[in-house]
This record gives structure tokens, sequence and C-alpha cells, in this order.
């Protein structure tokens, strides 16, 4: 009997260890197009910072400027009051993540600021009480919410609130304890600029929500999609400036390595204080894979925007970026594994 002939055109199968590498790497998040943007965003600013920096001939301020707006506008377009009013109910889980959220965050960080000495070292503190006094994700936080069948509409309530939340608490945050400018006229453009750049577009969006929301919501992939452009532009445009003004020259690679690891044990303080205060409290099980995952979570996109518009100018924002990108990606990658991890525990149980 012969042989069926394979097709020239018909893909080469990869090996079975491959597919398993492959299938794991993109599991724990390696392979998301997303993080090796970022990775490439900084590679690209490196080699080539004139592209990015003030000297360019790119507008890249009106580019970022009117990218942010309709992120938020998108946003306050897909945020369901409805589905707000409903979380309402579930006060005590909300006020625990919120409270994780905008105040342990905070006093962790500056609970570990007397280990930063130097100018060097004030400045890397600086960038990690900035990720601190960041907001939590939306997006990501309900997916891993999902993933490990936790209360599914309080995620949505908390990384919603905490969003609009972020808008007011993360500028208070950095006005008290980072070198912010503090004259009058800085803080009255910040609150303009917050104004028409932030505010102004969610309640445009979420005035515009019962017409065009179920047109977010349907296109929600796509939209997602935008947003990750914008902040790749924000990322690539901060750090073509601060390596344009050599503000890495002083850090080895040891000390991006040590950051890392520091953002690792972040992670799992946080996750561990968490866990500790919903078993105090008696939280169902999926209550307390909400609270796990939504108060461990920081938002890059409101990170992003607020680096550019809290530190305008400002040389070293790559810097201030660098440990929100490294803690970005542990969190997926450490999150997802964790939440996969409950939802076959979930699914053995049932």
């Amino acid at each position: 009997m012969p042989q069926p002939v394979s097709s020239p055109l018909a893909p080469t199968p990869l090996p079975p260890t491959e597919n398993r590498l492959v299938a794991l790497l993109r599991r724990a998040g390696l392979l998301d197009w997303f993080l090796l943007g970022l990775v490439g965003a900084v590679v690209l600013a490196y080699w080539f910072p004139g592209a990015g920096s003030k000297t360019s001939p790119i507008p890249w301020k009106t580019i970022t400027t009117a990218g942010v707006a309709l992120i938020f506008f998108f946003y306050g377009l897909r945020l369901s009051l409805d589905k707000l009013r409903a979380g309402l109910r579930n006060w005590k889980l909300h006020i625990v993540v919120q409270l994780i959220t905008f105040v342990a965050f905070p006093v962790l960080a500056l609970a570990v600021r007397p280990l930063f000495g130097g100018d060097k070292g004030e400045l890397l503190w600086q960038s990690i009480f900035f990720l601190c006094a960041l907001p939590s994700t939306v997006s990501s936080s309900v997916v891993m919410v999902s993933m490990a069948r936790g209360n599914l509409p309080a995620a949505i309530f908390n990384a919603s609130i905490s969003s609009l939340l972020g808008i007011v608490l993360t500028p208070l945050w950095t006005s008290l304890f980072l070198h912010t400018s503090a004259d009058s006229g800085h803080l009255w453009g910040l609150a303009l600029s917050l104004t028409w750049q932030v505010i102004l577009p969610v309640v445009a969006g979420v005035l515009l929500s019962r017409r065009f929301g179920a047109f977010a919501e349907q296109h929600k992939g796509s939209l997602r999609i935008s947003d990750q452009i914008v902040i790749l532009l924000i990322v690539f445009t901060a750090f073509c400036e601060s390596f344009a003004e050599g503000i890495f020259r002083s850090y080895a690679p040891t000390d991006v390595a040590l950051l890392g690891l520091g953002m690792v044990g972040l992670y799992l303080a946080i996750f561990g204080v968490v866990w500790a205060i919903s078993n105090v409290l008696g939280f169902s099980r999926e209550d307390r894979i909400t609270a796990l995952f939504c108060g461990s979570k920081k938002s890059l996109v409101h990170g992003s925007v607020m680096a550019s518009l809290l530190f305008p100018g400002m040389a070293a924002t790559g810097l201030l970026l660098l440990p929100l990108m490294l803690y970005h990606a542990l969190q997926i990658i450490l999150a997802s594994m964790m939440a996969q991890h409950m939802g076959r525990q979930a699914e053995a149980k049932s």
C-alpha cells in the first residue's frame, strides 16, 4: 500500500518536547507579546536614544497625550455603573483590597527607605515608591480571578474603583514623598492635565457607555492592543530620554538583577499579607482569591500615564518606570501560575 506523500506546503510539526516547552512558556506569560514588546522598546531606546528624545522631529508628546486620552475614554465606555452598584454590597472585601493597594504598599516602601543610601539609592527608592502608590490593574486582575475561580463581580468592582481612586491618591502620595515640584503653578498644571487627559475622557466614556458600551465591549481585544501600543510608545520615549541623559550609567546589571529580586519579594510579601488578613476576616475562598489578585497588582497603564504627568520633562522617567516594568512582568508570570493552580484545585473539588 503506498505511503501518503506529505504536501510541501504543510507545516512541519514541532517536536513534542518543543511543543510542551512553548505551551509552558505561554502559560507562564513569558511568550506574551506585550512583555516582549517592553523589552524591545527598551533595547531600541538604548540603541537609538535620539529617536524618542526631545530632539526628535516626531511629536511624541502630542501622540502619547492623545493616546492616553483615548485609553481612558474607552475605559469609561466599558465601565458599567450597574455592575459597580451591584458590587457595593461586599464592602469588607473592597475595603481590604483598597487599603492594601493604597496604604499597605506605600507603607512597605517607606519602611525599607533606610536601605537606600546616597543619591543613587534615593532615586531608585523613589521609583519603587512610585510603583507602590499606583492603583491596581483592571484587565489582568479580572482575568486572574476568573482563572482561579474567584468572585468575578467583586474583582470587576475593585479593579474599576482602584483605577478611579488612583487618579486622586497616586498624585497625593507622590506629592508627599517624592521630588515633585510643589509650587502652585505646577500643581495647577498637573490638575489641568489630569482633568483633560484622564478625568474628562473617563466621564465622557461613562456618559456614552449606554450607547457605545456594547461596541467597546465587543472590540475590547482590539482596544486592549491599542492601549498596549500607547504604553510601548510612552516607555520607548521615557527610556530614550533617560539613555540620552546618561541616567543609567551609574547602575550596573547587578543593580537591575537585585531590583528584580526585590520586586519578587514585594509581590510575595503583599500576597502573604493579603492571605493572612483574608483568613483572619473569614473570607470565603472566592473572596480570598479576589483579594489576593486585585490587591497585589499594579497598573502599568496608570504608571506610564502618571509618570509623564507628575514628572514632566524629567530625564529619569525611564528609571522611574523600571521597577514598574519588572513588577508588571513578574506579576503576570507569578499570578498566572498561581491562578492556574487555584483553578485546577477548584475543578478537582467540584
